[in-house]
């Protein structure tokens, strides 16, 4: 048995926000993927992977929903022959290693699914998400179920709010200086534990009041920015939600990295952001000229993601 290929994420803006019914955007990221196999004798990573896969399966045979049925016997007895998640997307990372997971299960286990090629309407995105969030939520503890739309789909993903998702069309990328990437902190980040201090934050009316007027505010401008093209203005945006987040979200952010993070807003040669929930994993960079910011950066691992 080997299932289809289902592709790591990276939500470019959104991070927190769409928590809270902001803007977001992600894109799949396919230099990292995973796919459903079996073998006879499951050793190392692959056992590891059949034991999650065990106690999914009981969660979501414990689910009281409409949303969804699963053919649990099916997916029992792959399991018993030594099912597993193959897959390269690095854990804690913030690229999205559950969200592939589930997309590969709804997609192999879901009776009547929604699939890619149907006509994709709204309330069949908010039907996928819902089925989604409620899937990761075993991961994670509570789920916006946009990792795996993301990861299922394989299109970039425009969150309007809690209710309004849409694929969206991204630039085509280009030749030039310009990229987005990401920089790996060489550190594992939870992603409760980061949830759960943000969702302790929001009960701060001042920290209230930065998210809707400041932070939701510039990267629904970046969001907009990024799928118009208009480059010079993103840059000035990014650099603005930088400073916001290195102010206000310092616990999500490695303590090694908070000089770097200043270093890149105080130089221009790049600019950083939280990838996924932060407290470890990747970190998303901007900038305007890749090669400065490579040599910028030059101790740690960076990865392209998209080209300007």
């Amino acid at each position: 048995m080997k299932g289809p290929l289902f592709y790591a994420k990276i939500l470019l803006f959104g991070e927190y926000g769409i928590i809270k019914d902001s803007k977001g955007l992600a894109i799949p990221f396919n230099a990292y993927r995973g796919a459903l196999k079996s073998q006879e004798n499951l050793m190392g990573k692959a056992k590891e992977s059949n034991g999650h896969l065990q106690k999914l399966y009981v969660y979501l045979k414990s689910l009281n929903t409409n949303l969804v049925t699963f053919n649990l016997v099916d997916f029992k007895k792959d399991l018993d022959n030594g099912m597993y998640f193959d897959s390269s997307i690095p854990q804690g990372y913030g690229v999205g290693s559950s969200g592939a997971l589930v997309a590969s299960i709804y997609d192999k286990y879901a009776t009547e699914k929604i699939t890619v090629l149907e006509n994709l309407t709204r309330d069949k995105l908010l039907k996928l998400k819902q089925i989604f969030s409620l899937m990761e939520s075993f991961f994670h503890g509570k789920s916006s179920g946009l990792d795996p739309l993301n990861s299922y789909l394989s299109l970039p993903i425009l969150i309007n709010s809690k209710d309004n998702v849409e694929p969206a069309g991204i630039p085509s990328q280009k030749e030039g200086k310009g990229a987005v990437f990401l920089l790996d902190s060489e550190q594992i980040g939870e992603t409760e534990p980061m949830v759960n201090l943000f969702m302790n934050k929001m009960k701060n009316e001042g920290f209230r009041k930065m998210i809707s007027e400041e932070f939701a505010t510039t990267t629904d401008a970046c969001i907009e920015d990024f799928l118009q093209g208009n480059v010079k203005s993103l840059f000035g945006n990014v650099k603005s939600l930088s400073k916001i987040v290195l102010k206000n979200f310092k616990p999500m952010i490695p303590n090694a990295f908070h000089k770097i993070w200043e270093n890149g807003i105080a130089t221009n040669d790049y600019y950083l952001k939280l990838c996924g929930s932060g407290g470890g994993g990747y970190i998303l960079g901007f900038t305007e000229d890749y090669e400065k910011a490579q040599k910028s950066l030059k101790d740690y691992k960076l990865e392209l993601v998209y080209r300007f």
